[in-house]
């Protein structure tokens, strides 16, 4: 009889969670996920990884082109612009020479919830790369891996947050720096020069290089040092239509984790997820081009992180760091 009353208890407990976990998702929602594509991202590796852009080296023409057409691209979505007077670009001077024009490009999408609003997710990538090898028939590299794949991710995301009935309960920033080849410039600057109080940013989702190597699989590093490793598990495994599976840092001994710009946030104390597909035999050489993505895969990797942005933005709860890695990593001011 005590069998029976535990699973009777059992079943009515189960009933509800059953029915919450195949709640179908707000069709907005979906509709924003669905203006993440192939062909979009394609398009727009396309377009920073040419050889107009003459490798985005920092500073360079070809920099200040890529900054610009971000911040239409923002203009376009109708984000808030985060810059300096009124526009989507921040500028910093840059170590090596102060008197020079370092670019981010910054767009921020107010959240539905009028408390909520006032925390912030960061989405992050770094659009510079390395310039122009001299010497060789083919001098310029693209870095359309490294990093159109995740700038122009942010660009994705963007615009699939500002979607008609998209938004979620938090603010967004969708941040893309220069400056991360030569020293994580941009978003040491942006970390210690904040757009909104750096209290008030609860998570950095940052994409570097998400455009190569496994189909089925993307590392997602720092997933242990906060409830967000949690939360994307979750969201992974809601969403097998993706086919995209988050798996622990695989090459702890090359310090990753210290290598992209999350790093700053992170030492800021902002919770951090890194999503990065690995090296490769193209990495930093000529030959990381744009016919070597695979979009249809990246695709699938930007739905994830989308998705989990809606989980993060509308939760009620912000995310928490693992204690004894908020001591290892964050650096108290």
């Amino acid at each position: 009889m005590r069998h029976l009353l535990q699973v009777a208890a059992f079943a009515v407990i189960a009933a509800p969670l059953a029915a919450q976990a195949t709640k179908p998702l707000d069709p907005a929602v979906v509709k924003g996920a669905e203006t993440i594509t192939k062909e979009d991202v394609a398009k727009r590796i396309g377009i920073v990884a040419d050889d107009s852009m003459m490798g985005r080296d920092t500073p360079s023409p070809g920099l200040e082109k890529t900054a610009q057409y971000v911040a239409d691209q923002f203009k376009k979505f109708g984000l808030k612009p985060g810059g300096d007077n009124g526009t989507y670009i921040q500028r910093y001077p840059l170590p090596s020479d102060d008197s020079q024009k370092g670019p981010n490009t910054v767009g921020i999408l107010e959240g539905s919830d009028p408390k909520l609003k006032n925390e912030y997710i960061v989405v992050s990538g770094h659009m510079d790369h390395i310039g122009i090898s001299s010497g060789q028939p083919d001098s310029i590299n693209n870095g359309a891996d490294d990093d159109a794949s995740g700038s122009m991710g942010v660009v994705e995301l963007a615009e699939a947050f500002s979607q008609p009935g998209a938004r979620p309960r938090r603010s967004m920033i969708f941040l893309t720096v220069s400056g991360e080849e030569k020293g994580l410039w941009g978003s040491s600057y942006f970390s210690e020069n904040p757009v909104v109080p750096i209290k008030q940013i609860v998570a950095d989702l940052n994409i570097d290089m998400v455009g190569r190597n496994w189909k089925d699989t993307v590392v997602a590093i720092g997933k242990e040092h906060s409830d967000l490793g949690a939360t994307l598990n979750r969201v992974a495994k809601a969403h097998p239509e993706l086919n995209m599976a988050p798996i622990d840092d695989i090459w702890p001994e090359e310090s990753f984790y210290t290598r992209s710009d999350h790093f700053n946030f992170a030492k800021h104390g902002v919770p951090i997820l890194f999503f990065f597909n690995g090296v490769h035999e193209d990495y930093h050489q000529v030959s990381d081009s744009p016919d070597k993505i695979d979009a249809e895969k990246e695709s699938r990797i930007l739905r994830l992180i989308y998705y989990l942005g809606q989980e993060v933005g509308n939760a009620d709860e912000k995310p928490k760091w693992n204690p004894d890695s908020y001591k290892q990593i964050v650096t108290e001011p």
